[in-house]
Parts: structure tokens; sequence; C-alpha cells
């Protein structure tokens, strides 16, 4: 989903989600823009926030950029899992590195952006959006690679049966990613603070994987190797689903300036510390 010309992930959303969500989420000007001159040849703020703007859209772009090659890795890898196809892990190893290069650049020019123009306000939660859901997509692609590199351990010429758990977790968490990308480039934190709860149905269903690999191992006793993989496939979705949990919360901080992060835990007991 670059902001140019790029593919489109379009993937079915799993059993009990909304048919009309599946829409798509183009990048145009309209949601990616820089202030326009005014009639009298001058800009909104100077061009010192004309400057500002500009960098800072420019940086939007290149998350996207990032968020869909990240999307897309995760995506092919796990068709690639299910059909036991072992030959993407070098390709996915070199968009890896890919994604690794421009989470640094990004890196980079954000520190550039923060030093030089010294934003407050929306404009530091948009620079600091920008960093923080940098180095969240640069984990999705190393989870990518993960799956790819355990469908290669995978043992037996055809596909195991796989666990139900887990097929449902593949379904569900590449449609989280794409329905974060619409929040993101909306600014939707109500759409956000959805996929927030979402995450707490795939952290079910890792649980519930856990009786099934179990299950599985039983059933299977010549492939118990199989079973702890399948038991690390569960393990790497629950991890993007809890990274797209946290883009996600970035997102309500960008819009709201509320941060949310332990907002699950607030009606939770705590801990007592001891009396000194």
């Amino acid at each position: 989903m670059a902001a140019q010309g790029a593919d489109i992930i379009l993937v079915a959303p799993p059993a009990g989600c909304q048919e009309d969500a599946r829409s798509t989420w183009p990048v145009t000007e309209a949601n990616l823009a820089v202030p326009t001159q005014q009639a009298d040849g001058t800009y909104p703020g100077g061009r010192a926030r004309l400057s500002f703007e500009r960098e800072l859209v420019a940086l939007r772009r290149r998350v996207i950029q990032q968020a869909t090659l990240a999307m897309q890795m995760l995506q092919e890898s796990l068709d690639a899992l299910w059909k036991l196809d072992r030959s993407i892990a070098a390709e996915m190893k070199i968009r890896d590195n890919t994604v690794d290069d421009e989470e640094v650049a990004i890196e980079q020019a954000c520190f550039r952006l923060l030093a030089l123009q010294q934003p407050v306000a929306r404009d530091f939660r948009a620079v600091a959006f920008v960093l923080r859901v940098n180095a969240d997509l640069e984990r999705v692609a190393d989870h990518a690679c993960s799956i790819a590199k355990t469908a290669r351990k995978i043992e037996g010429d055809t596909p195991p049966k796989w666990p139900t758990a887990l097929l449902e977790m593949g379904e569900r968490v590449p449609y989280m990613c794409q329905r974060l990308l619409q929040s993101v480039l909306a600014e939707d934190a109500e759409a956000a603070r959805k996929i927030i709860d979402e995450d707490e149905t795939i952290d079910k269903l890792h649980k519930q994987l856990f009786v099934e690999t179990i299950e599985f191992m039983r059933a299977e006793p010549n492939r118990e190797a199989n079973g702890l993989h399948i038991a690390r496939l569960g393990r790497v979705l629950e991890r993007v689903g809890d990274l797209m949990a946290n883009i996600a919360e970035d997102v309500v901080f960008l819009v709201t300036g509320e941060i949310v992060r332990h907002e699950k835990h607030a009606d939770s007991p705590r801990e007592t510390p001891p009396a000194r």
C-alpha cells in the first residue's frame, strides 16, 4: 500500500466479521496532504511550518510503505506455510533486510526533525507516532520471516492437519492488520480502540492452541517436532496481534493525546507494595 501504485492487500474477513469492513484504503493527496499556498502567495504558519509539514508527510508515506511491505510479508509467509512451500524463506530474508534498512533511515529522519523543528503538542505526537510504529512494523517483518523459516522445518511432504485455532489466528491476524492500516490512514481513534479489543480474541485463540497442540502431538506420535513448531507459530501470531494492538494504541494517542496502553488492566487488583 505504497503512496503511489503499490498493490493493496485484501484478505477475506474471518467468520463473524462485518463484510462491509473489507474496503480498501487508497493513499491519496487528500489524506497525506501538505498545506496549500494561499492567495497572497504565503503558507499557513509560514515557510518553516511548510517545511515541517512536508517532512512529516514524507515520513508518513514511508511508514505506510513499510506497513505494506511488512504485512505483505506476513500474508505471503502464511500462504506458504499452509501449502508447505519451503522456497519462500530466502526471499523473505531479503525483504526483511530492506525493512531493517528503512527502519533505521526513518528513525534517523525522525530524530533530525525533532532536533531541527522542535515540534510540540500534536506535532510532537505525530513524530512520536512515526517513531513507535516504525519499530513495531520492523518486528512484524521479523515475525513474517520466522513463519517462513518454520515452514521449512515442518516434517513431512504434505501439510499436517493444522489445529483449528492456528488456522483461525492465521485468518484473523492479517485481517486485523488490514483494518489497522485503515484506522492509521483515517486517524480513526474509535476503529483503533476496536482493534485493541480484538487482541483479546487472539490471546484466547493462542491459549486454545496450546490445548489443541497437545492433542495434535498425541494423535501423531511420530511428529512431536511438528507440534513444537505449531506452538511456535501460535506464539508468533500472538505477538503480531500484540504489535497491532500497540500500533492501535498509538493511533488513539496521536488523535486524542490519551495514553491507553494499560487501560484494560485499570480495574485489575494491584499488589500492595511491602511496607518499608
